[in-house]
């Protein structure tokens, strides 16, 4: 399965705020739907781990978004 076919119905709904919240603040300029698609699988991938996965990682779930995106959208 590739990135393009991932379905995000299973994300919160406000997962979804969150992640285009972000996206408008840092991706102006860019078609944030595109770049978004292509990288729902890892979001959604990291959504659905513990907040004790995440810690691990040094992440909170807040910072998915700036760590799936950072090569793209540095802060």
């Amino acid at each position: 399965m590739n990135d393009q076919s991932c379905s995000i119905a299973f994300l919160t709904p406000d997962w979804r705020q969150t992640l285009d919240l972000y996206l408008a603040e840092r991706a102006h300029g860019i078609n944030a739907y595109m770049i978004s698609r292509a990288r729902l699988a890892s979001v959604a991938r990291m959504n659905l781990m513990s907040d004790a996965e995440l810690a691990a990682l040094d992440l909170r779930r807040e910072d998915i978004p700036a760590f799936v995106f950072e090569d793209l959208l540095p802060e």
